[in-house]
């Protein structure tokens, strides 16, 4: 997604004459209410990460999950250290855009959030999603341990099985993951807009539900 602090280029021009193009507000990583059950959630807590495509778009179908504590948009899978926006659009960093998604283990599974995170991409694209294009818009799947990779794997047979032709996304180890930008972070809640916009003209809902049908982006758990 090539934005332009932090809007694309492409969209910039149409966003000024709408009269839609302000300083974007800083933001910070979605927060859900803690448990009172302190301990147990210290217990139970984990991590997950994904790549499929935007960030922005990925945050979203996670942040009104239960048991969900933290959505953070950022990097991951490449050699640069401390890489910028602007490293990583330049697509030579080997980096993808992901979202870390923090949450209970008690309260929602592995599993679960797999089911999510598939129906929020485009399981065919190759090094790139939607109107994204580039290795950094890969749809992955960043394993944080063997529990993970052995669900990652099974989900990914499934999937190919259901649709009977090869999916495109990775299944890798995560490697060191830096956060993006605070504009980045929350940008679906602070540029609402100028959020929507985007995701319209990227064509992302179209193409989810040209895949999955009426259960393009995800199911609910409660």
């Amino acid at each position: 997604m090539i934005r332009l602090s932090p809007l694309r280029p492409f969209t910039l021009g149409v966003l000024v004459a709408a009269g839609l193009a302000s300083p974007s507000l800083q933001a910070q990583p979605s927060q859900a209410q803690p448990s009172q059950d302190q301990p147990s959630q210290q217990q139970s807590s984990a991590e997950a990460t994904f790549a499929g495509g935007c960030f922005w778009c990925m945050e979203p179908p996670y942040d009104d999950q239960p048991g969900v504590s933290a959505t953070i948009s950022g990097y991951i899978g490449g050699e640069l250290e401390n890489p910028s926006y602007e490293d990583i659009t330049r697509g030579n960093t080997g980096h993808a855009e992901v979202v870390k998604v923090e949450y209970d283990s008690e309260q929602i599974s592995y599993a679960q959030l797999l089911e999510i995170f598939w129906r929020n991409i485009d399981p065919f694209a190759v090094d790139r999603q939607f109107c994204d294009v580039g290795d950094q818009y890969r749809s992955a799947i960043f394993y944080h341990d063997e529990a993970q990779r052995e669900l990652a794997e099974a989900s990914k047979a499934e999937m190919e099985a259901r649709f009977d032709r090869e999916i495109a996304t990775q299944i890798v180890p995560a490697t060191k993951f830096w956060p993006a930008e605070e504009y980045h972070q929350d940008y679906y809640q602070k540029n609402p807009v100028r959020y929507k916009f985007y995701r319209y003209s990227c064509g992302r809902d179209g193409r989810l539900e040209e895949v999955w049908g009426e259960e393009a982006g995800g199911p609910s758990f409660e």
